[in-house]
């Protein structure tokens, strides 16, 4: 009797909010959304649907505290404004994210939240958005489940924890980029749906592939363009000329850079209009 009221006693210590939030995230990432059951949080918890209830209250707050954690990993906070609009590099400290601290690709700024390459306080509001943006996009590629969610809180919960979230951090760079305060929602709007469309895009034909993620994902990805080029090539070259000039160059993309040139794009033109 004393030693099963010890081990019960164990197992409540144990047992915690974030530890079965770090579970949900784990069924979602093996198994997406249809794997995160009641059921199978108790089998891996080894406790009571009860005791699950009383730390999250209920599956959707689960769901909405799994992606919340992600967000929270994946993005950088800004710790101080840079100023007004028209200022050129705020006081942002790119390292105090809470961040994973892996190195991102060369050439490439690092992983939200990670202290990768020349970074400072000073960086530039450019940078500060590419940051974010590979942050998101390589959270979601990490966590195939959240693009759908990020999309869902974003049109029908913008008031949650997370839409902030997204908005304030693009939101103080572009600010600081100069454009108009007029045009702060619109532009700052445009550019998280190019990043959540994109990176939804990437992260529900990485979820298609049966099974996940196997180990030959890249040897997929390839046949699949391979496939794909050819055929484009195949088309009439006279009503679809423009097709076979690119055919070769859709064949030998890689996804994170071209979701990178999409969102530099989209800063080349807020650059261009704002005001001299």
């Amino acid at each position: 009797m004393v030693m099963r009221t010890r081990q019960s006693q164990r197992r409540r210590q144990v047992l915690s909010r974030e530890r079965i939030v770090e579970t949900a995230i784990e069924l979602l990432d093996a198994g997406g959304e249809g794997a995160l059951t009641v059921r199978a949080l108790t089998e891996r918890l080894s406790t009571g649907a009860g005791a699950i209830y009383h730390h999250v209250g209920n599956m959707n707050e689960l769901g909405q505290a799994a992606t919340e954690t992600v967000i929270a990993d994946a993005l950088p906070w800004p710790v101080a404004s840079g100023g007004g609009a028209g200022e050129s590099g705020g006081a942002e400290e790119a390292g105090e994210t809470g961040g994973s601290g892996k190195a991102g690709k060369a050439g490439e700024p690092g992983r939200a939240g990670e202290v990768g390459g020349s970074r400072g306080p000073r960086e530039r509001p450019e940078d500060r958005i590419r940051v974010v943006a590979l942050g998101l996009y390589d959270a979601a590629t990490e966590h195939p489940w959240l693009a759908s969610r990020l999309a869902a809180q974003l049109t029908r919960e913008p008031w949650g924890a997370v839409t902030p979230r997204i908005f304030e951090s693009m939101g103080r760079p572009l600010r600081d980029l100069g454009v108009p305060r007029g045009d702060w929602f619109t532009t700052t709007s445009t550019l998280v749906h190019y990043v959540l469309g994109a990176t939804s895009q990437n992260a529900q034909a990485a979820d298609d592939v049966p099974g996940g993620a196997p180990p030959d994902t890249e040897e997929v990805r390839a046949a699949f363009l391979d496939t794909a080029s050819r055929a484009w090539r195949d088309l009439d070259p006279e009503e679809y000329p423009f097709l076979h000039d690119i055919a070769d160059q859709m064949r030998a993309h890689e996804d994170r850079a071209q979701f990178l040139a999409g969102v530099d794009l989209i800063l080349a033109g807020v650059t261009a209009s704002r005001p001299r």
